[in-house]
């Protein structure tokens, strides 16, 4: 067999062998764990300290945000509002003293856009722009935290926000209160403190249709936890003492030279 053959054939079987493991091949399954490892999405942030991030979403609302407030403020509390370009544009002056009182506004779209299979990128970008626009004008700074409505995402959702230079944020599994379904007081309080955890995201909502639960669990649910020792910060907060914490823990494995 001359040389020539000889690497014909050679090659035949190279094209076989990668044919075939690529035939065998697993797909790549982009589920939480595939979105987390890359930093597209958060759920919670798990810490070595006692800290929670308390969300509330579709707001702001005249009756329901300002109750809200005053209870975050009468226990030192932070938290993150994840709002409606469309209510930031009606009722500034609860953004204003969301942004004067240290909560962090975040977006969530102008209209409450669910990104469905037809959703293009031009309308839920336009979405997210406007909503932004009208959060600064209202008086906020400009959010970097994006939560898409449902928390229904997709890859044309990361790849928005990832454009427009948000980190989106949802929630902890075990911490979705359902208030907006009004499941009962004692069903939400049940929920968070049952299942609380360092670094949870607990979802809530400022503005749910009807009389709102929120409030009244709050009233039982922030001295509970900080009975337990949680404080309780922004989302950005929480994703900052993370980073911390895992450049401690990097710094600590390193070699220690005398």
């Amino acid at each position: 067999m001359n040389l020539k053959a000889a690497r014909c054939i050679g090659l035949c079987m190279l094209v076989i062998l990668l044919g075939s493991s690529s035939a065998y091949a697993k797909p790549v399954q982009k589920n939480r764990q595939y979105y987390e490892e890359r930093g597209e999405i958060v759920w919670e942030v798990p810490t070595h300290d006692k800290l929670i991030a308390l969300t509330f979403d579709d707001g702001p609302d005249p009756v329901q945000t300002p109750q809200i407030l005053a209870l975050l403020e009468q226990y030192q509390a932070k938290g993150t509002f994840f709002v409606l370009g469309k209510w930031a544009e009606k009722f500034p002056d609860l953004i204003k003293q969301e942004q004067r009182e240290g909560h962090e506004i975040a977006n969530h779209t102008y209209a409450h856009t669910y990104a469905v299979r037809s959703t293009r990128a031009d309308k839920y970008s336009h979405e997210m722009n406007i909503a932004e626009k009208s959060i600064v004008e209202a008086g906020a700074q400009r959010p970097t935290l994006f939560r898409p409505p449902g928390g229904y995402y997709n890859d044309m959702v990361i790849q928005v926000a990832k454009q427009q230079g948000y980190t989106i944020v949802l929630w902890s599994w075990h911490q979705d209160t359902r208030d907006w379904a009004s499941p009962g007081v004692s069903a939400i309080v049940n929920k968070v403190l049952k299942n609380a955890r360092n670094g949870d995201i607990v979802l809530f909502h400022d503005k749910v249709e009807g009389k709102s639960q929120t409030v009244a669990a709050l009233k039982t649910i922030l001295p509970k936890l900080q009975e337990q020792g949680y404080r309780f910060v922004t989302v950005s907060e929480l994703l900052a003492v993370k980073a911390r914490e895992a450049a401690k823990d990097d710094n600590a494995s390193l070699p220690q030279h005398p």
